[in-house]
């Protein structure tokens, strides 16, 4: 049985060196494959892309992973949050997620919000309920451990929390970005013997509005389309255990039309003073783009239709900047 779900940490931070403890890394471990979600805001998602998505394939390019969000509008249930995906390796991931923190810290200081090494911003990790007692422990044992060990301050949402449609549960971890790091590491080298959750991230989200790409490895490979058969197979390793080359060949074939809906307020942000917008992304996407016409909206909303045409690569980078665009309107 579980015992109280909220830890926090009320210990002096010791003097740290690297923010992963590799000297207590398992070496097998760092190699396994597995993804971790989290939640972030909109504006913290358009940070994470950075203009025409330049933020994100550095990242992915520095860690080796492979970085996916939900798309604009499509939150985590109960939330006004997106969803990030980040895949591959444990030291990979670690490697990935101090790249999106330094950065989303950075950001929150620039903007007058932190103080410095201070800065307490949360990281909240999305876990199935069925893998959060392994981090937990007999008694608490195990979680008090990870707080102690890391100074951060670690809290998981009750079982009772609703999130609509899910067996999710949060969990929260603050502190500095050295002690969010560290924490992370123990959590997710947690998560990665649980078989609980070795299927939990091979499997679709159990919840509606954040389908996941098929797009691997393109400039862009971020979007994630609302209607993709194929839409959310995250692992795509090969047998030993390194990640899969992506089929190039199939972002060539011209693909299914996409139509998504866009917020008629929005519309003039994707079209530009003259159409240089539009003009801008068709060109740089080699995709069609074609919006309905002022009140032709999808049925029961007020969202415009974009319907979007060309092969797999196309229709993706084409939405990852109509995203972006959106984002970066959102933060201003």
């Amino acid at each position: 049985m579980e015992t109280p779900e909220s830890y926090e940490s009320s210990l002096e931070t010791p003097d740290k060196g690297s923010p992963v403890p590799q000297d207590k890394v398992n070496q097998d471990d760092k190699e396994k494959p597995t993804s971790i979600r989290f939640l972030v805001s909109n504006a913290e998602a358009g940070s994470v892309i950075g203009k025409g998505g330049q933020t994100i394939t550095e990242f992915q390019s520095e860690s080796g992973t492979r970085i996916q969000l939900s798309r604009n509008h499509e939150y985590f249930p109960g939330t006004a949050d997106r969803i990030i995906m980040v895949s591959g390796s444990v030291s990979d991931i670690l490697t990935a997620m101090e790249l999106i923190l330094s950065k989303l810290q950075n950001e929150l200081l620039e903007d007058g919000d932190g103080d410095g090494a201070n800065s307490t911003s949360k990281l909240r990790l999305i876990v199935p309920n069925s893998a959060c007692g392994g981090i937990i422990g007999k008694g608490g044992t195990k979680i008090k451990s990870f707080i102690e060990d890391s100074q951060a301050g670690i809290k998981i949402s009750s079982q009772d929390s609703n999130f609509a449609g899910t067996s999710d549960r949060l969990v929260t971890v603050t502190g500095s970005l050295e002690e969010k790091l560290q924490a992370l590491y123990f959590i997710v080298n947690e998560l990665v013997e649980d078989p609980h959750y070795l299927q939990y991230v091979n499997s679709p989200l159990s919840y509606t509005g954040a389908n996941f790409s098929a797009c691997h490895r393109i400039p862009v490979n971020y979007v994630l389309p609302p209607i993709v058969p194929e839409a959310y197979n995250v692992t795509n390793y090969g047998s030993n255990g390194a990640a899969g080359k992506p089929d190039t060949n199939k972002n060539k074939v011209t693909a299914k039309p996409v139509t998504i809906g866009i917020a008629d307020e929005h519309i003039g942000l994707i079209v530009g003073r003259g159409g240089r917008n539009i003009t801008e992304i068709r060109q740089s996407s080699g995709a069609r783009i074609k919006i309905s016409d002022r009140g032709d909206f999808i049925s029961g909303t007020f969202d415009r239709k974009v319907t979007i045409s060309g092969t797999v690569e196309a229709i993706c980078t084409a939405q990852a900047m109509i995203d972006q665009r959106i984002a970066s309107s959102s933060e201003s």
